[in-house]
């Protein structure tokens, strides 16, 4: 029996951390595991030759700084992670091992209106056909992460009163589908999903602190703190779209006036180029007729980004985050909100502020959330499963 502090406490504890930093980042020289773990170079040489020897990880040649290194990264058969992402319009899931490779990505349809339950019925549907797809072994799957577009409280993991998926709210969207997938299952929302995503796999890769915009439906920002997501003790951080630009603008679906949402999300702006452009335009019309040079697409566009930077240099002067990743149909414009999102940020920040912020479109697109789904995945499996080969087992109704 292992005791504290006892030498074999003291490796088991060492594997442990090397395993999750691999974990989280998906690969890593060994030189960036001491780095990471704060272990010596000849420890951590030793303990990957061990998981090495065990089938925990892999080692591939790869260089680093023009030299010669070893990457590091999980087993590919290690364990099966799976993202689902529920959206405004869509449903997308996706499978991916613990080397962070995706084995298998669909997106569907998803009506608005439809009640939760069909959601739900639609999700284990899609996961059930990818994993027979993929051929995966159901005994490997180690967790769910899921996203959906609207604040979770985080002790009861209730979905909070939402406009966009009305007939959701109230519902218990983890627990749901943990019933129906015999795994566990973690919830977020779409907005720290999508900064997740960005944070591993996209433009948020190599730094500790960012905000990623998605404006979509609504306008919501998810917030990374030192690498690690924060939700806040409610689990409403980074509602960004709720700062108040007008007390005498239109009136919020959260009740109050002229919030940040009101003059940038698409209930917004469609209206204000459907009598010019016809009833059937989308964002993502818009944003393609803007990247075509058409005037009243741009002007409309860069009046969006001049309120986004406004509320962008709130997050400055607050929070002080490195980099700002926009994210949703609207990053598809490019410079053309990019420039006046950095316009406002350089008038409304502490120049300083302004000076250290980089903000960029985000790289995944449309994935980004489904992505987080499956970091969310990731980062909340415990460890120790990995080296006892304990994977949860699925249930008869994971069928």
């Amino acid at each position: 029996m292992e005791t504290p502090g006892s030498q074999s406490s003291l490796h088991r504890a060492n594997l442990e951390r090397v395993v999750r930093a691999v974990r989280l980042a998906g690969s890593l020289t060994q030189a960036e595991i001491a780095r990471a773990t704060g272990l010596s170079a000849a420890t951590v040489s030793n303990i990957v030759r061990e998981l090495r020897e065990g089938g925990t990880v892999e080692v591939t040649p790869t260089s680093a700084g023009g030299r010669r290194a070893r990457s590091v990264s999980l087993s590919g058969d290690a364990g099966i992670v799976i993202g689902v992402d529920f959206g405004h319009t869509h449903l997308r899931v996706a499978i991916g091992n613990l080397a962070h490779q995706v084995l298998a990505e669909e997106a569907e349809p998803l009506d608005v209106d439809a009640s939760a339950a069909q959601g739900f019925d639609r999700a284990e549907e899609l996961v059930s056909r990818l994993i027979e797809v993929t051929g995966v072994d159901r005994s490997k799957i180690a967790g769910v992460g899921l996203g959906v577009p609207g604040p979770i409280d985080v002790e009861s993991g209730t979905l909070g009163s939402t406009a966009i998926l009305p007939g959701w709210t109230g519902t218990r969207p983890a627990e749901e589908m943990r019933h129906r997938l015999g795994v566990p299952v973690h919830v977020d929302n779409d907005a720290n999903l999508g900064a997740l995503g960005e944070l591993v796999w996209g433009s948020g890769r190599g730094v500790r602190d960012l905000a990623y915009i998605k404006v979509a439906s609504g306008v919501g920002a998810g917030l990374v703190i030192n690498g690690k997501i924060y939700r806040g003790p409610g689990g409403t951080a980074g509602e960004i779209g709720h700062i108040t630009l007008d007390e005498s603008g239109p009136v919020c679906r959260c009740g109050n006036r002229g919030c940040l949402e009101t003059f940038t999300a698409a209930g917004y702006v469609l209206p204000l180029l459907r009598p010019s452009h016809g009833p059937g335009l989308t964002m993502e019309g818009v944003v393609r007729l803007a990247r075509d040079g058409d005037p009243g697409c741009r002007r409309v566009i860069a009046d969006v980004g001049r309120h986004i930077g406004s509320g962008v240099a709130n997050l400055c002067n607050l929070l002080n985050p490195s980099r700002v990743v926009l994210g949703g149909d609207l990053a598809e414009a490019g410079e053309v909100v990019l420039a006046p999102i950095r316009e406002s940020v350089g008038r409304y920040a502490i120049p300083s502020a302004a000076r250290q912020l980089t903000v960029l479109p985000g790289a995944l697109g449309g994935r980004a959330e489904v992505l987080g789904a499956l970091a969310l995945a990731l980062s909340e499996m415990g460890d120790s499963t990995l080296l006892d080969g304990t994977l949860p087992l699925t249930t008869p109704a994971f069928t």
